[in-house]
């Protein structure tokens, strides 16, 4: 039997469904809503609120992420604790399977090509051991990193980002690492919110909601986050972390225009708002100022090796904004205390000689020729990228569904990634595709696979309504 519930929403200002999942959480704690309650039915709770049903689903799926809810197909929907679980509740979606997707082309998250990698590392490796010493039993310090630190300014050279030194370097565990650590340095309050973009990187609102933040996503047009749509989220939420990602919007691939930069930073200061700058996937030859370089006192510029020199490495940095270095680097140490020796002596010896900037110049070189090849093939359709950019998106033409069209592409042996993937819940997503590149595969088995795609674009399915 259902229970009977009608929340107050009258008094909350934003979206009706964050004013719904606060009351959940209220109700459910304080026991109004005992373990083991039935919930009414979307339909119901959704006539009663004078809301859509759509409202109630979404605040429904969140408290079921978050652990307070459980959903049974055909029985319903019922309360399953008292408090949010400990820990995530939905995994990073570049988890992989190597049995799944063996002898697919897989598109869905940009593979490095193999361009000596491996032969480097173990070189690196060699010369590292020879300088192993009894300080390889002490626990890492933070100080033993300036000069990683000053290394990492130096692989930041071709990048405009302002005036930026050793001292505003925090090093961190790769990218996904980093954003986590500048929200334990900027998020206050019980229930702090983040803006990201409408389609984001999910690591942005899956760190977000571990540290107990509400997110909130901010439309986008051709150059990625729209100031007016910004600015009235800052009015109605009063946020205190943006992500963005100006230089190679993930997944769309805009660039963000300098002036657009601009309005952005102009309402950033205007509501005392924090800035994260995702630009793992830049281009290292951009020349376009960075967020970093217009507003140095509130941007904190997140990047990793994992795009350009190897995943496995697990090596990131985040330049802060200036005089919070040290303030990065604290939370880090209470994170880790510092990076393992044998990975930041490692780092540090690809840095200095030289081995990770061949890398990245011949990994960036495989990406554009590949890059090439879908946009040779697949150019006619609309599809959006940018030279030295490791992805592309695609738009699907009329007649097709993004989720129809993966599956009939993986039925073909082709992996690509929907647009919803990158949307929030019940969020707006376009009927497109991201479209990666893979650099570990032959070059004709990834040509045999775009040719698959191109082969499918023009063939909606006739049933499929338009």
């Amino acid at each position: 039997m259902h229970t009977i519930w009608l929340p107050d929403l009258s008094g909350d200002e934003g979206p009706k469904y964050l004013a719904l999942t606060r009351r959940l959480r209220e109700a459910i704690r304080t026991g109004v809503l005992p373990q083991g309650a039935q919930l009414p039915t979307v339909r119901d709770l959704a006539y009663r609120l004078s809301v859509t049903p759509g409202t109630v689903s979404r605040a429904y799926q969140i408290a079921t992420q978050e652990g307070l809810l459980e959903a049974t197909v055909g029985r319903g929907t019922f309360v399953a604790a008292a408090r949010p679980r400990l820990g995530p509740t939905q995994a990073l979606f570049t988890d992989r399977d190597p049995g799944e997707q063996a002898g697919r082309v897989d598109l869905r998250s940009p593979q490095l090509p193999d361009v000596g990698q491996a032969t480097i590392f173990a070189d690196s490796l060699r010369r590292v051991a020879a300088q192993i010493g009894p300080e390889w039993l002490e626990y890492t310090h933070q100080a033993g990193e300036a000069p990683l630190r000053a290394a990492v300014v130096g692989w930041l050279s071709g990048r405009i980002l302002g005036p930026v030194g050793a001292d505003d370097i925090m090093l961190t565990h790769g990218g996904q690492s980093g954003i986590g650590l500048v929200f334990d340095c900027c998020l206050r309050g019980d229930r702090p919110v983040v803006l990201i973009e409408d389609l984001a990187y999910p690591g942005f609102r899956y760190a977000a909601r571990a540290a107990r933040a509400e997110v909130v996503a901010i439309e986008l047009d051709s150059e990625g986050m729209r100031p007016d749509a910004l600015e009235a989220a800052c009015k109605r939420y009063g946020p205190q972390v943006l992500c963005l990602t100006p230089g190679a919007q993930n997944p769309t691939t805009a660039r963000m225009s300098e002036e657009r930069q601009a309005q952005i930073v102009a309402i950033a200061r205007r509501y005392d708002l924090q800035i994260i700058e995702d630009e793992c996937y830049s281009f290292s030859g951009a020349a376009v100022p960075g967020l970093r370089a217009m507003a140095p006192e509130r941007v904190w510029h997140a990047g990793s090796l994992s795009k350009s020199v190897s995943a496995a490495l697990r090596f990131g940095y985040v330049v802060c904004p200036s005089g919070m270095g040290p303030t990065g680097r604290l939370a880090a140490q209470h994170s880790f205390f510092a990076l393992s020796r044998p990975l930041a002596e490692m780092v540090l010896d690809l840095l200095q000689t030289g081995a990770a900037e061949d890398i990245r110049r011949k990994v960036e070189a495989e990406f554009s020729d590949r890059l090439q090849m879908i946009v040779h093939r697949l150019g006619a359709f609309d599809l959006a990228w940018q030279p030295g950019i490791p992805f592309a998106w695609l738009r699907l033409p009329q007649g097709w569904r993004a989720y129809t069209f993966t599956r009939m592409a993986e039925e073909q042996g082709v992996l690509v990634r929907a647009a919803d993937q990158y949307a929030m819940i019940n969020g707006r997503a376009p009927n497109a595709v991201r479209l990666a590149i893979a650099g570990n595969i032959p070059r004709q088995q990834l040509e045999a696979g775009i040719a698959a795609l191109g082969y499918l674009l023009p063939r909606p399915p006739h049933d499929m309504a338009v």
